[in-house]
């Protein structure tokens, strides 16, 4: 894998990944806000851009005529949106990368936002919410964000609420997309079996008139948490989905690599603690894991499961979580787990690079965040670095019962103790 580099006059940062593969590739842009950077008036505006850029721009009018741009020559294309960046790719064969560019440009430079448009959409978005409402295996992943960042925008549902998503007006959009999106806030990211072509003249011909400017920086989460938390949404469902972590750090911190191996060691694979101790000992659960979700300036270690119903059989899941955690963090791992937690995050890391969108995203998150771009070789030889007091250090660093937070949907609410 060949990763270069180059910032154009208006400080649209171009990173160009060669990974001597297929004549195909994804193009992604990467602009630098989402949902935390939101108002409470404007929550969701972030998630509706990127609804509305596929609704028509200066060159491709409408929703139909840019799918069929993309789509005639065997093309695929998305968008996502999260708590501090937004993304929009398409995946395409290698020929036909200069419209790829361009349509992705055209997209985020000069989208038509028609009214009746916005209008219609609002019933799109409102029904994407009743989804995830009627989802609890996704909303109590919200539920766990809003209860560990209250009083701040990361708390905030990235897809907004209904009351905003109704008064969002054209205005709303063109102040948002004035105030966030810029180069100079932004990274785009060719990642595939590329040639000789010149792909950052190809860049600069599509992205080079967009106008630099001063972007505002997002209000900084206080941890202020003295005791366990606990917030419930009882109501009717055939599983109970909970949520049970702890605050940890944020992106730029050393200990994120031995936080990962922590992470896949309580949950990472069927051969996880927790997944053999509540799913093959107990029977306890159908689906659990572990992760971490590191942002700028803060950051989360969290598992994930769906439990039965039974309040005794919620209390025994959550205990038996609880005690899990408290094992590792007094005891450590054994060396075999310490190698096997290692091989999987290397493993996947690497089974993931096979993919060309996942090459880019690979690459583009640490183009948009950090100073320096790791190679995947750099990154495996990071993680091969951490030891087992490493592990158990961090573990001791943020497993504490006054750090405890606990999301939970079902029918029997969790006792706050």
């Amino acid at each position: 894998m060949q990763i270069t580099r180059k910032q154009l006059h208006n400080k649209l940062n171009i990173v160009l990944v060669d990974t001597g593969s297929f004549p195909s590739c994804t193009a992604l842009l990467l602009v630098g806000t989402g949902s935390r950077y939101e108002t409470k008036q404007n929550n969701g505006i972030a998630h509706f851009f990127e609804h509305m850029a596929f609704k028509g721009s200066k060159k491709y009018s409408d929703a139909y005529v840019l799918a069929s741009t993309i789509e005639n020559f065997g093309g695929v294309f998305n968008a996502f949106t999260s708590k501090e960046y937004t993304g929009y790719w398409i995946k395409a064969p290698l020929q036909h990368v200069r419209t790829v560019i361009d349509v992705i440009a055209d997209m985020v430079q000069h989208p038509i936002l028609a009214e009746a448009e916005i209008e219609r959409e609002k019933g799109v978005i409102i029904e994407e919410i009743n989804m995830y409402e009627d989802t609890p295996q996704d909303k109590v992943g919200e539920l766990y964000e809003s209860l560990l960042y209250p009083h701040n925008a990361l708390g905030y549902d990235t897809i907004g609420t209904k009351e905003t998503v109704r008064a969002a007006t054209r205005d709303t959009f063109s102040d948002f997309i004035d105030t966030h999106y810029h180069p100079n806030n932004a990274v785009c990211i060719l990642a595939g079996g590329l040639t000789k072509e010149p792909y950052n003249n190809i860049v600069e011909d599509t992205f080079g008139s967009w106008r630099k400017a001063k972007v505002p920086t997002f209000v900084l989460f206080k941890d202020n948490q003295k005791k366990h938390q606990v917030r419930s949404i009882v109501k009717k469902t055939e599983q109970s989905h909970l949520v049970f972590g702890y605050r940890a750090f944020n992106r730029y911190d050393v200990r994120r690599y031995p936080l990962s191996i922590l992470s896949a060691l309580l949950g990472g694979g069927m051969a996880s603690r927790l997944f053999h101790e509540l799913r093959e000992r107990r029977g306890l659960c159908y689906y659990i894991g572990t992760s971490q979700e590191l942002y700028q300036d803060t950051g989360s270690l969290y598992t994930r499961a769906g439990v039965p119903t039974a309040k005794e059989k919620v209390c025994e899941a959550i205990d038996t979580i609880r005690e899990e955690h408290y094992r590792i963090r007094d005891k450590g791992p054994s060396d075999s787990e310490l190698t096997r937690a290692k091989e999987l995050i290397k493993g996947h890391l690497l089974l993931s690079l096979e993919d060309s969108f996942d090459t880019a995203y690979f690459v583009g998150k640490q183009a948009l965040f950090e100073k320096e771009i790791d190679t995947p070789k750099a990154v495996l030889k990071k993680i091969d670095a951490v030891t087992a007091d490493d592990v158990k250090s961090v573990a001791r660093d943020i497993i504490h019962e006054e750090k405890e937070n606990i999301a939970f949907i079902g029918p029997v609410a969790v006792p706050e103790d």
